[in-house]
């Protein structure tokens, strides 16, 4: 339990967080401030009188402004604050710094996955990606088929056979930017490195063609690789006899893949937070930013994610964006967002959730710069669209809206081999084929999801631990996850249902 009831997280500010549940009345200081009203944990209590009008400060940037006078001691939150404009800087790159590599015999290594192409696993899964809907209900039986005959058994060296469906791929249009976006979600699953062996299964008559998928992206058909219709198989049940036949030859074959010692710069890295709450900017986030400092210096890679959440703060990344053209990129983002939100009669504020403001988030504003902690401090080096394949090494960022599933969806299909993940209110959250280590920001969640929790990070605002050695416990589990150490997630089989291409085309 910390020595203060309230978290100063900066000179400038004019908030503090609650480290805990404060009752009206309780000394906040030696100096003698009192709060003026019950204060939930997490949430924000003002360190002086605020005006109405005044800008409210957090982390030493405005996170929103006064909608009426707050009173010094009092809780600072939707009854009294609102969404305040801000300045988006365009001096692209001007606290960008050289960024020091370790040599390759330096570097922290895991026990991974190579593959004929390049390409490093850090799971050993066969998976069967369907191209349209229509195929769903097919793959699903098929993987099941293969369980309940007991056709895995025979492969211990398998981590499991995954079907990959979604709810889309029909009667949308085939030449425009939304196509695009799911065909590449789809490929990068087709393509990821954890995958030993991929099954393409469609219904035969859809939009999103298979034989097209292989011209535009220029994939050749392997023992590893392959694809067939339920239209030219003859039906369901013979699709699946054929696709236990391929899964014979594919489980063997990836039954014989091995791990090996690998370093870190093959690791890609998703960074994602859901269910965030006032302490994950300051604990889990700040952590897992230390964490990703510690990636890039042994040479792999990070990719930020969710758009709309790091909306307000994106001159935190900007300001070290590598080269003019990777800033621009960024905003081009932001601004493109700005405009879809408009045209659906939304804004960005819309984005707190309503969990994100009871666990004391108030304005996209404050949930920006806590999402943003979780890049760390080095350059952004690339900007990417959703699910365009990662080339860049260091921090990235890949363009996605901020629902988890989704977004993590474009990072994986992006090529991330790892997840990372923070939250405050407890996600539930799994992926199959890339394991998910989930960081809790608070020490009351963790121990109550803990089933579903890998990692505390509440310790910092527990007392018990530095933001650097929590860092450090994050860049450790990276390795052994990477290695094959389960995650909570894996543990509890979670993973099957998480494959969601973001969909912006018009269903016709």
């Amino acid at each position: 339990m910390p020595t203060s009831p309230i978290l100063n997280l900066n000179d400038n500010d004019n908030i503090a967080v609650a480290s805990r549940k404060i009752e009206n009345g309780t000394a906040l200081t030696p100096s003698g401030l009192v709060a003026k009203d019950n204060i939930p944990s997490g949430h924000k209590v003002a360190l002086t009188e605020i005006k109405a009008g005044e800008q409210i400060t957090k982390y030493g940037s405005i996170i929103g402004v006064a909608t009426q006078n707050i009173a010094q001691g009092a809780h600072v939150h939707t009854q009294n604050v609102a969404m305040a404009s801000f300045h988006r800087n365009e001096n692209y790159g001007e606290n960008a710094q050289d960024t020091n590599i370790l040599p390759q015999s330096q570097r922290a290594t895991f026990n991974g996955y190579r593959r004929a192409d390049g390409g490093v696993g850090t799971r050993n899964y066969v998976g069967i990606v369907t191209s349209v809907n229509c195929s769903a209900s097919a793959a699903k039986l098929l993987a099941r088929e293969a369980e309940l005959s007991g056709l895995l058994e025979k492969y211990p060296g398998v981590d499991g056979v995954v079907p990959i469906v979604h709810g889309a791929g029909c009667c949308i249009g085939t030449d425009d930017d939304a196509f695009r976006k799911l065909q590449r979600a789809i490929w990068g699953y087709a393509t990821h490195p954890n995958f030993a062996s991929v099954l393409m299964l469609g219904l035969g008559c859809e939009a999103n063609q298979i034989p097209l998928m292989l011209e535009a992206y220029g994939r050749p058909l392997d023992e590893s690789f392959q694809y067939y219709t339920l239209q030219s198989a003859g039906g369901t049940r013979k699709s699946i006899e054929k696709g236990l036949l391929w899964l014979e030859t594919a489980l063997e074959k990836a039954n014989k893949a091995e791990r090996e010692p690998i370093d870190a710069s093959h690791l890609t890295v998703a960074l994602q937070c859901g269910g965030s709450d006032g302490y994950s900017g300051i604990t889990a986030s700040a952590a897992l930013g230390y964490a990703v400092d510690l990636l890039v210096k042994n040479g792999g890679t990070a990719a930020l994610a969710e758009t709309p959440e790091i909306y307000g703060a994106e001159n935190l990344l900007t300001d070290r964006a590598a080269s003019p053209k990777a800033g621009q990129k960024l905003v081009n983002l932001l601004e493109w967002w700005e405009d879809h939100a408009q045209k659906h009669g939304s804004e960005m504020n819309n984005n707190p959730t309503p969990g994100n403001k009871m666990g004391g988030l108030t304005t996209i504003l404050e949930k920006s710069l806590g999402a943003v902690a979780k890049a760390g401090t080095t350059n952004l080096n690339g900007v990417y669209q959703y699910g365009e394949r990662i080339i860049e090494k260091g921090l990235v960022f890949v363009d996605s809206p901020g629902y988890d599933p989704v977004s993590i969806t474009g990072e994986v299909a992006s090529g991330c081999n790892m997840i990372c993940f923070t939250t405050g209110r407890g996600s539930c959250y799994g992926n199959k084929p890339v394991p998910s280590i989930k960081i809790a920001s608070n020490s009351a969640m963790y121990k109550r999801m803990q089933d579903d929790m890998d990692i505390n990070c509440g310790t910092f605002a527990d007392g018990s631990e530095t933001v650097a050695e929590a860092g450090q416990r994050i860049f450790n589990t990276m390795l052994e996850t990477a290695s094959g150490n389960k995650t909570r997630s894996e543990e509890l089989d979670i993973g099957d249902a998480e494959f969601a291409p973001w969909q912006t085309y018009a269903q016709m």
